[in-house]
């Protein structure tokens, strides 16, 4: 496969990834959403403070090819977000797993998000790109 996934992430089935450290989550785009995006040109990012629910569009990502969004992977509310990409926003493509994008501080007894392991992501990835 020609799209990194890496290890020890947890990744939704709409293409972000998510570090989990205590009550705080980190959550950037794969490779494989980069890609399929292209050259990402602007990011409209989401107020700190802003409740973020499960599957919800949190971020809006602008590219040469297509609008697309980021949807939050956990219920909490966010607690930063990734400034340097209202100016860089291609940091995206260039490093989609050391580009994170907000940070989300888990609201306590929030829904179990329903989140993939590296291997389930890598078979949704597979079966995506073969159609």
């Amino acid at each position: 496969m020609k799209w990194e996934i890496r290890k020890g992430l947890k990744y939704t089935k709409t293409h972000e990834w998510a570090d989990f450290a205590d009550d705080l989550v980190t959550v950037g785009i794969t490779d494989y959403a980069q890609d399929m995006l292209k050259d990402v040109v602007y990011v409209e990012l989401p107020e700190v403070g802003r409740e973020a629910r499960v599957g919800e569009s949190l971020v809006v990502l602008e590219s040469v090819k297509a609008v697309s969004d980021l949807y939050a992977p956990v219920d909490g509310a966010v607690s930063a977000v990734n400034e340097a990409l209202l100016d860089q926003p291609e940091l995206l493509n260039e490093d989609p797993y050391g580009t994170w994008v907000v940070k989300i501080k888990v609201k306590a007894g929030g829904a179990a998000p329903d989140l993939l392991e590296e291997g389930d992501y890598a078979a949704l990835v597979k079966e995506e790109a073969d159609q």
